[in-house]
């Protein structure tokens, strides 16, 4: 019977088995369970945050009165007073705080938070919609990667930077017509209300009893909970990933990194390592296909390159 031959490895396999391990660790992490719970429980606060945020701001600013103001706006033009369609409020605590000041005289202090439903934080997003960008390939992680290490910066850093970019909506669009609705977008005009005032967020400050501004507190941190746990998720990964590579470098046959993966119960096959193959036969399945050739689809680097390499194989096979 004849042995058959050890498969060996080079560079483009290595990083086929490392993502395997990496999309094990991941999604078998606490880590990310974590991440997806602060998702949702955002998304949960910020449907009750809406609700309440009108309440408060009309409990401030009646309608009727918005409503006054409009009309003078129809008869005087800006004269008549300030209206702005907005999404930014200041929520304050009508019961004060008792702080002592640097000359240790104890005063009254109101405290307040600040609430965007619109124009949200690049970091926020770029957590939010970490899987999404994974998907197609862009390195939603390459900022935590980087850290506090600006000196790291390399052309592999911004090219990343301007991927993220491009997602989101941020930065330079080529959409004239701005007719393309980017992820910055749908966030912008999910959530605005009519309040007087000029357009500065700073200018209005809502008054709020204890309950009221212990909720938009919470609604604050879970909004910054989604970016604290996709930093705790990358950590925990990458610091997995750091010697997985490691050790990769050191096999030099497939069965070396088959047996680890036995071990920590990742599924790792053989078929795995012809990636781009891997990536086409996903890709010619009926219904994938269909989708690609349609209209309006748009195509990764990666998915072209698998349907031509499929291509020319197929070809060479037919001959």
């Amino acid at each position: 019977m004849q042995k058959q031959k050890r498969i060996t490895l080079n560079a483009d396999k290595r990083k086929v088995i490392a993502d395997v391990f990496q999309n094990h660790f991941e999604d078998n992490s606490k880590f990310k369970k974590s991440w997806q719970q602060a998702k949702d429980t955002y998304n949960s606060l910020r449907k009750e945050a809406k609700v309440k945020m009108e309440v408060l701001v009309r409990k401030h600013q009646p309608q009727e009165h918005v409503d006054i103001i409009r009309d003078m706006n129809n008869l005087y033009g800006d004269s008549g007073g300030q209206l702005y369609h907005d999404n930014c409020f200041h929520v304050q605590n009508l019961t004060p705080t008792m702080r002592e000041d640097y000359q240790g005289n104890i005063k009254e202090e109101f405290d307040d938070v600040y609430i965007k439903f619109g124009d949200m934080d690049k970091d926020f997003l770029t957590s939010y919609y970490r899987d999404e960008m994974i998907a197609k390939g862009i390195d939603a992680d390459y900022e935590v990667r980087l850290g506090d290490n600006y000196d790291k910066r390399n052309p592999t850093y911004y090219n990343s930077e301007s991927q993220v970019n491009k997602f989101l909506g941020h930065g330079y669009r080529n959409d004239v017509s701005k007719s393309v609705m980017y992820p910055k977008d749908e966030w912008e005009n999910d959530f605005k209300l009519w309040v007087i005032g000029t357009s500065y967020c700073s200018t209005r400050m809502f008054k709020a009893d204890q309950e009221t501004y212990n909720f938009f507190t919470m609604f604050k941190t879970a909004q910054e909970e989604v970016v604290r746990t996709h930093q705790c998720l990358f950590d925990h990964v990458n610091k997995k990933m750091e010697k997985l590579k490691l050790g990769l470098k050191s096999y030099r046959y497939f069965d070396q990194a088959k047996e680890l993966a036995d071990k920590l119960g990742v599924v790792l096959n053989e078929s795995i390592l012809d990636a781009h193959s891997s990536m086409a036969l996903s890709i010619y399945s009926p219904t994938n296909l269909a989708d690609l050739l349609t209209d309006k689809v748009e195509q990764t680097r990666e998915e072209k390159i698998a349907i031509a390499r499929a291509l020319a194989k197929e070809q060479l096979v037919s001959h």
